[in-house]
Parts: C-alpha cells; structure tokens; sequence
C-alpha cells in the first residue's frame, strides 16, 4: 500500500500518533478524499502586524494563501487528496466567513527525505516543514522558503515562522488544529485555530 507524505517522513515515529491522527496524515483508501468539517474558534489577521499586513494579506487572498478577513465560530472545511503516482498531497480549505468565502491551496511533497509544502493557485511559494511527533500528536514547524519560478526555486529570507500543532480532542470523534504564523519584530501576525471532524469519502 502507498504511503502518505507524513508516514515518508516520519518513518516509524507515525505509530506514535494518536489513531485519530494517523487516520488523518495517513493515506486515503484507493479512489477516496479525504474530508474534514468544523469550526475554527478564531481564523485571520491578529495583532499589531496582522494589521499592518492587511493589504499583503489582502493579495495574497486572491493568490489563495491567507487571506485579510478576521472572525470567530468560522466554519471550515478542508478535502485532501493525494496523488500516488506524483507522491503528493494536495489539500484546499475553505473558509466561511459572513459575506465571503476564503480558499487556501497547497501540494505537498517529499524531496530529499523533508516535508515540501508549495502554495496557492499556481504552487509558487514554497516552505519546508519539519514534522515532529508530541505526545501523540503532530507538530510542525517551517524551515526554508523560496519561490518558484518555473523550475527554479529562489531563497527568500527568513520573513515568516509557521508553526501547526494537530491533535486528537478528548471526545474522542474529533480533533484540533492550530496554526500560528509569526514574523520579526511584527511578532504573531496570523492565526486559525479550531476544531473538526474527519473522514474519507470515495469518488464516484
């Protein structure tokens, strides 16, 4: 059986993580999605640099990597869907805020043993992440950044630190995400966070 991007990685730390957890970083049977359905607590812009990044925030919507829209109690949903002859896994997550629906995209892949996440519409910025498993649960954190220009990749400097922490929830049927992203001297500038139920859907 194919393995997912997370168990390349991650080796034998995977059946470390909580079954709820590895259900979701695993891989889909033959022929499904994967499907999540929940609230987000909080989802947006926070902080002094939140604001001030509003307009890049504001473009980047449109490039379907952040978005500049703040609120509370946001449903979301994200599919996942992997590709076992490209070795990848491509996930879009949709925001529901009032008024307006936000999208996030990205592929992620394995190159050179590590964690490669492109992202947006056409994949042009691109972050490693280093996954680490914590007390049965997933925690991430980025590395390098760069962009895309065809087939070459440009380092940027050091402008952003993503971190995602993903674990089972104690009512046992759902799960938790939270995922903080930071900047120098702007401190945490963007932040979703919530939680969401999981499971696989077969195409038809």
């Amino acid at each position: 059986m194919a393995e997912s991007v997370y168990q390349r990685v991650l080796g034998d730390d995977f059946a470390r993580l909580d079954l709820r957890l590895r259900r979701y970083f695993g891989m889909p049977p033959e022929g499904a999605v994967g499907v999540g359905r929940g609230v987000y607590d909080e989802a947006g812009p926070v902080g002094v640099g939140g604001r001030l990044l509003k307009p890049l925030l504001t473009w980047m919507a449109w490039q379907r990597i952040l978005f500049p829209e703040h609120g509370e109690g946001i449903a979301f949903t994200v599919v996942n869907r992997p590709d076992v002859r490209r070795g990848t896994l491509s996930a879009q997550r949709t925001f529901e805020f009032e008024g307006v629906r936000r999208v996030m995209e990205d592929t992620m892949l394995v190159r050179r043993g590590r964690l490669r996440d492109r992202l947006g519409r056409t994949r042009w910025l691109e972050v490693d992440l280093v996954p680490e498993v914590v007390d049965g649960g997933l925690r991430m954190t980025s590395r390098g950044l760069r962009v895309r220009l065809g087939f070459v990749a440009l380092p940027l400097p050091r402008l952003a630190r993503v971190t995602l922490d993903e674990r089972s929830d104690p009512d046992g049927v759902h799960q938790r995400v939270d995922v903080r992203l930071s900047a120098p001297l702007l401190g945490e500038f963007f932040r979703y966070a919530g939680i969401f139920s999981y499971d696989y859907r077969l195409l038809r």
